[in-house]
């Protein structure tokens, strides 16, 4: 079944827009690249540009975890920490109601 993460995250607002979009978009295309990852997408609030909500599609939660294990490590590790104003909040969703 597939797993749908809500990552939100509230950007920094003295880092330039380029230097955000680099980030949101190298640390993406990792994301795109691991085991399972089947769509990603980012919404920015309408009221409040500097407030993102990353929608993630995950194969299995399986895949998400071996994923968010892996953004642990060095190797893992992205830029997209040096733009945002606090951690995240991240709501991993595996199970829906049937609405036929």
């Amino acid at each position: 079944m597939t797993t749908t993460v809500l990552l939100e995250v509230q950007l920094r607002s003295d880092v330039s827009a380029e230097t955000v979009q680099t980030a949101i978009r190298d640390t993406l295309a990792q994301t795109r690249e691991r085991q399972g990852c089947e769509s990603l997408e980012v919404l920015v609030d309408d009221a409040d540009p500097t407030r993102l909500v990353v929608v993630e599609r995950w194969t299995t939660t399986a895949d998400h975890d071996a994923y968010a294990a892996w953004r642990t490590t060095p190797e893992g590790a992205s830029a997209l920490g040096a733009v945002l104003a606090a951690p995240g909040t991240k709501r991993i969703f595996g199970r829906t109601i049937e609405l036929s």
